[in-house]
């Protein structure tokens, strides 16, 4: 991997594709790292790939007890900067997708599409705030390994679960490696994000909102909401999936992002 200074720290990121002249800047969602995207690079080699792990996880410093959302969508306008890259495609899971939204808010200018997956850029709720400051509690108590043994299951289908394939085993890693202070720390941030749903009615670039049918984080009837509220915005749900529908039915994943692409080619030739 790649690696850049930023405010102090080490951002490690992959760079692959190089030789494309667009963009994609994809972000991983908690408690996961840039191999979350694994899946979509080869239906995606027309495009260039900026996957970083985020600032508490991966392979990326973090030297805070919370970690914003509005400093990851900083932290990766300056990573552009270092890379000199002007604009990009966005593509956020979960996490990643309320920081892509933040991004659009800062950097309305430097995004050229979204695709958010599985998250909605909503604030916490009074009961919702606590839930996420216990569950960072819990996190730092009992530690990444038994977490994840306990709620690997809320993350994916049932069927992904019995079958314990790629998909299954993917996950697992990503959450038993993640770094246990990072992911604390970024929950406590989360806990304290601005409410952006409001915000999704002023996005005016091509938006793609996918979602798992099994979610029990966001289910399909929260990212309807989340995609009504984005002009012009097309909405999917993929069968068989739950949280992480890219790894889960990467297929269909994969292809409803070359349809998207597709389109928008189109309309950017015919402007």
């Amino acid at each position: 991997m790649k690696h850049v200074q930023i405010r102090g720290y080490n951002h490690f990121f992959e760079d692959i594709h190089q030789d494309k002249e667009e963009v994609i800047l994809m972000i991983h969602g908690h408690p996961f790292d840039h191999s979350m995207w694994n899946f979509q690079i080869e239906a995606l080699n027309n495009f260039r790939l900026i996957l970083p792990d985020l600032t508490g996880y991966g392979k990326t410093d973090y030297k805070a007890p919370k970690i914003f959302i509005e400093e990851q969508a900083l932290d990766l306008a300056i990573l552009l900067d270092e890379i000199k890259i002007p604009k990009v495609h966005l593509i956020g899971l979960s996490m990643g997708g309320q920081i892509i939204v933040e991004f659009t808010r800062l950097f309305p200018d430097r995004v050229i599409s979204l695709v958010i997956c599985d998250s909605s850029p909503a604030g916490e709720t009074k009961p919702s705030y606590y839930k996420r400051l216990d569950l960072a509690e819990r996190i730092q108590s009992i530690g990444m390994q038994q977490y994840t043994e306990k709620d690997i299951h809320k993350y994916l289908h049932p069927d992904t679960i019995k079958e314990k394939g790629s998909a299954f085993n993917r996950v697992y890693q990503m959450m038993i490696n993640s770094n246990l202070e990072g992911a604390v720390a970024s929950l406590r941030g989360r806990a304290d994000r601005r409410d952006n749903f409001n915000f999704l009615r002023r996005i005016n670039v091509p938006a793609l909102v996918i979602v798992g049918e099994s979610d029990s984080f966001t289910p399909p009837e929260q990212m309807e909401v989340v995609a009504k509220q984005i002009p012009g915005s097309i909405f999917e749900i993929i069968p068989n999936a739950g949280h992480v529908p890219n790894l889960e039915q990467p297929e269909v994943f994969n292809k409803l992002l070359e349809g998207f692409y597709n389109q928008l080619r189109l309309h950017l030739k015919k402007q």
